[in-house]
């Protein structure tokens, strides 16, 4: 019912649904740095955009054989000797027609057992703090709260809302 994968380039039909489930989520305001809904076309392009970064994994959950959701992570340049032990997670998502089936803490684990097959010791990840479901589960799996940000993301509406920022040490059993 629920599936993680790696992915390094599209099959037939991936894009156009993670495209879909990433309108789901910009419509209900999850974002993706967008404050209003762009166009399909530049979705699309901004995924075909991140399978060409070299220091970008993406893992996509699909929920009933269908792309649903998304974890990405972002690797340091080998020229920031200083950092190079960490990874940042950037734009975890599930779309709200597949929530509540566990893909979101799937995408999280496949994430983190990449990293550490990597050798990457830390993560590090940032979320608005109205993403309660997101902070419960991001501190289920261990992340430690180490700052806050007062103003981190504009909404719609043009407030301002705080985020979190999370980190984990991964620890070989």
């Amino acid at each position: 019912m629920i599936e993680v994968k790696k992915i390094k380039e599209f099959e037939i039909g991936e894009i156009e649904e993670l495209t879909s489930a990433t309108m789901d989520a910009i419509q209900e305001g999850i974002g993706f740095g967008w404050i209003k809904k762009p166009a399909k076309k530049k979705v699309i392009e901004y995924w075909k955009g991140v399978i060409l970064v070299p220091n970008r994994w993406l893992f996509v959950g699909k929920y009933k054989g269908v792309i649903s959701g998304s974890i990405q992570v972002v690797t340091l340049s080998s020229t920031n000797e200083a950092a190079i032990f960490r990874v940042f997670i950037d734009t975890h998502f599930v779309a709200r027609w597949a929530r509540g089936h566990g893909l979101a803490k799937l995408l999280l684990e496949a994430a983190q057992k990449e990293c550490k097959k990597n050798k990457y010791t830390h993560v590090i990840l940032d979320v608005r703090e109205t993403q309660k479901r997101a902070i419960n589960l991001y501190e289920q799996l261990g992340f430690k709260l180490w700052g806050k940000l007062p103003v981190y993301h504009k909404l719609l509406d043009e407030t301002m809302v705080s985020g979190n920022f999370y980190f984990k040490e991964l620890k070989n059993p």
